[in-house]
């Protein structure tokens, strides 16, 4: 039986044709000692047909289809083209190898076309692939590595495509910095407390915040300029006209030390060094909030975007987060404690990083448990709708965090919670009644901007107000030439009505209602009319 083979290169289909197998014996061994000898190796395996891709799109649109076990119309005709035509219900002589056994049961579902895929047949075309450039003499030296690298680069990009709004490793460098910045925030204020208090001891004990401490500091200074005309404005810093007070009346008798100008301007630049960090904190926090309205709503929303953001982080990304069970996910965080455990052989932890959530808080001591491992149930789902559903929605988060509320109250008063069903169920219907909202705002506004042209456009000469008179005079106008147009028609379906009545076609009825309209030249066929009439009554 004859052996094709279809090598996939990084310029385009190969086919080649492999001779003298008998003597080989389809013996591995035998093939993979000549596989590095060029002059063995091509006498048993020979090109066929080479058929290169048109440009470089076209060969990523080909590696794609390859990878994914997919038969394009390029590389059908290539085979049904360059191999025996294989006849319905006899038996093939040929076979082809392939290195991938997805694309070749493709091949053979399509074409007919027997594949086999073993490890004979990667041997033999991985003397194809290392040969390569000798088969084809068209190719230059360096062609297929530029097109190798060109190709990997191009098939890599496209695989890590993703959207820039989501991604989550913003979240991850955002929750790590602002870690870090409250550690050092809180390091630095210290230190300015413990250095400006050497000059003003007692500033300590009147104002708490650490923020407003260095604020203050840097708008004292020296303690002994602080004057009573400086209280509106101390004010402003502190909120509290009383704590401005005390503040000047501590500072006149102050028990600090006096410092030279060149250490207040230190601590005057340091104090503003740390108004400054604690002012980026506030806007990094904003940022990681409405990156995680973008990356994770539902999870956010549920559980808050710090903590959500923080089991992002430590599972590695929210593909990793969606991936891993409730059980997992409730005690993440808590791995030291985890280990410890199994290894002394004493309760595991009951609770990780989902402790920060409020509900935890809220449980009593006997359900924190139990809300835990209820609350890690609740993320997961949220989690892998986040992750993978196409529409940004925070309707499924908000029911969520209903249900946990729900079930808080179940444990404390014992009021039965909803069903899942049923709360997913209205979680759907209020995600499409959204999106029903966000089409219908966008027509309204379209319509409502041609009737302010319309209006602009009537308006401009005589104002809005005699525009809607004129507006309601035309129409006034309007329906009354109608009313006019159907006295005239009901007036010449009243003559063609009198002409049927001389005829004797037309009813009683129709002859009554024809005496009001008739015309003076009409006058002696309505007296015949009311004579006959009249006959009839009496007769009655």
């Amino acid at each position: 039986m004859a052996l094709f083979l279809l090598y996939e290169s990084a310029s385009g289909y190969a086919l080649f044709e492999a001779h003298g197998l008998d003597e080989i014996g389809q013996n591995t061994e035998a093939v993979r000692n000549s596989v590095s000898d060029l002059n063995r190796f091509g006498k048993v395996v020979k090109l066929r047909s080479f058929n290169p891709f048109t440009s470089a799109l076209d060969a990523l649109k080909q590696c794609n289809a390859i990878s994914e076990g997919l038969l394009t119309d390029e590389l059908r005709t290539v085979l049904e083209t360059n191999l025996p035509k294989v006849k319905e219900g006899k038996k093939s002589k040929f076979s082809l190898g392939v290195s991938d056994p997805k694309i070749g049961s493709q091949i053979a579902e399509v074409t007919k076309i027997p594949c086999q895929s073993n490890e004979f047949v990667s041997e033999l075309l991985r003397g194809v692939r290392l040969h390569f450039d000798k088969f084809v003499g068209d190719l230059k030296t360096g062609d297929l590595e530029k097109a190798q690298l060109g190709l990997g680069h191009s098939y890599s990009r496209a695989k890590v495509k993703f959207n820039v709004n989501r991604v989550d490793n913003m979240v991850i460098q955002a929750i790590f910095l602002l870690d870090t910045l409250d550690k050092d925030i809180n390091s630095f204020s210290m230190r300015v407390r413990e250095w400006y208090s050497w000059h003003f001891p007692e500033l300590v004990k009147i104002v708490n915040d650490n923020y407003l401490y260095a604020k203050v500091a840097k708008f004292i200074e020296d303690k002994a300029k602080l004057a009573e005309d400086k209280i509106p404005e101390l004010t402003d810093i502190v909120g509290d006209e009383d704590k401005a007070k005390e503040i000047v009346e501590a500072a006149k008798a102050s028990m600090g030390q006096d410092l030279s100008p060149v250490d207040l301007i230190n601590v005057h630049q340091f104090a503003q060094r740390v108004m400054d960090l604690s002012e980026y904190r506030r806007k990094l926090y904003d940022y990681l909030v409405a990156k995680m309205n973008d990356i994770a709503p539902n999870l956010a929303s549920l559980i808050g975007e710090v903590v959500g953001a923080r089991l992002i982080s430590h599972a590695g990304s929210l593909t990793n987060l969606a991936k891993c069970p409730s059980s997992t996910l409730q005690i993440l965080g808590a791995e030291k404690a985890l280990f410890r455990a199994l290894k002394t052989r004493g309760n595991t932890p009951k609770y990780g990083l989902i402790f920060h959530s409020s509900f935890i808080g809220r449980a009593s001591a006997k359900n924190k448990g139990r809300m835990a491992r209820y609350l890690a149930n609740k993320c997961s789902i949220a989690s892998r709708i986040d992750c993978f559903s196409e529409r940004g929605t925070t309707a499924f988060g908000e029911k969520l965090r209903e249900q946990v509320e729900e079930r808080l109250d179940f444990y404390d008063k014992g009021v039965a919670p909803r069903k899942n069903i049923d709360v997913m169920k209205s979680a759907i219907e209020s995600a499409d009644n959204k999106d029903m909202e966000m089409e219908t705002e966008e027509v309204p506004v379209e319509a409502s901007g041609k009737k302010a042209k319309k209006k602009k456009q009537k308006a401009a000469d005589e104002g809005d107000d005699m525009a809607v008179e004129t507006t309601n005079g035309d129409a006034l106008e309007d329906q009354k030439s109608e009313k006019k147009k159907k006295k005239k028609e009901k007036r010449k379906l009243d003559q063609e009505a009198e002409q049927n009545v001389i005829n004797g076609v037309a009813d009683g009825e129709v002859k009554k209602k024809k005496k009001k309209d008739k015309k003076d030249e009409n006058g002696e066929m309505v007296e015949a009319a009311s004579e006959t009439k009249k006959k009839k009554k009496s007769k009655s």
